[in-house]
């Protein structure tokens, strides 16, 4: 009997068997690709848990305590050692008794508060100011070729230097204590601006440009995001020259207008060769400045570096 097979009737069954074979190579993959997004999402999350209490007193408080004993336990075994005559060389304690005299006389916390105000009000000055003059010399070549050389020039010039010049053009008032911090913190806020939008990659910029982010809007929602870290970094300093300004103008200017902070409270106890007194005015000076750091620019560093997932929320 002649067969009824047709050429290419052996060859059918394994071509019919080749998608079935394929499935599970195709499960495979896609089993693997599943696990590599499953470990791309892990390296994107941020681990948000708090802390244990104990583990914060150990990481974050006991290690400033202790500095702080360390510092008195060597101050005090230089008095006792005599390194210096007592008139020099106050004790911890004579300090200490000279802070409680402040406390009793109730002046101590209108020293502090005289200058922090004036501090404050200076800076958030600076701040309004410092900032489109950034934006502006870092988008405008014209103006960055013009006034890029003199700001920083401006930074490195000492404050002290503007108290006299401040004194003749405004005379004994507190105009002249906000234009010597200006002119202390505006070039600072500025440069750190500056320095932080050059950072930013041009595809942010491109990409601004394409939604439609252009002009203030792409300052506003383009440069000013992207360029936080230089530009916090520039906060940051320009409240550390705004601070010793202030103080410099202090020490140097004294006026009832005035009022008496911490600086002329400074240079008040130097006239007197109160060296309780000095100690005091300084350890105040560096607790305020402290305390200004932690309460205000800590955060904010902290917060520019979790919103670009570079720390952990608890941290």
């Amino acid at each position: 009997m002649a067969s009824t097979e047709t050429p290419g009737t052996k060859d059918a069954a394994p071509q019919q068997d080749a998608p079935e074979a394929a499935q599970p190579a195709e499960r495979q993959d896609r089993h693997d690709l599943s696990g590599l997004e499953a470990g791309l999402d892990a390296l994107d999350a941020v681990v948000v848990k708090r802390a244990p209490i104990g583990q914060v007193l150990v990481k974050k408080v006991l290690p400033p305590i202790s500095a702080v004993l360390l510092v008195l336990v060597v101050w005090q075994l230089a008095v006792w050692a005599k390194v210096a005559d007592k008139t020099k060389l106050p004790s911890p304690s004579a300090v200490g008794q000279e802070l409680g005299d402040r406390w009793r006389a109730g002046d101590l916390f209108s020293i502090i508060w005289t200058s922090v105000s004036h501090g404050l009000l200076g800076f958030a000055a600076a701040l309004i100011i410092g900032t489109p003059l950034g934006l502006l010399v870092a988008r405008v070549p014209f103006v960055r070729a013009a006034i890029g050389p003199i700001l920083s020039g401006l930074q490195s010039l000492p404050s002290v230097a503007w108290v006299p010049a401040a004194v003749i053009w405004l005379g004994l008032n507190n105009s002249t204590m906000y234009a010597v911090i200006l002119l202390g913190a505006v070039p600072s806020i500025a440069n750190g601006l500056v320095a932080g939008i050059d950072q930013v990659p041009p595809l942010y910029l491109r990409a601004g440009r394409t939604i439609g982010a252009t002009g203030l809007r792409g300052a506003w929602f383009i440069l000013l995001p992207a360029a936080l870290p230089g530009y916090v970094a520039g906060l940051k300093q320009g409240w550390a020259f705004s601070w010793r300004s202030l103080m410099a103008a202090e020490l140097i200017a004294s006026s009832p207008d005035l009022g008496v902070g911490l600086g002329r409270y400074l240079e008040n106890m130097r006239e007197g060769s109160d060296m309780a007194g000095v100690f005091l005015g300084i350890l105040l000076i560096l607790f305020v400045g402290i305390a200004i750091d932690l309460l205000i620019f800590s955060p904010l560093e902290r917060w520019v570096l979790r919103s670009r997932g570079l720390t952990a929320r608890s941290q």
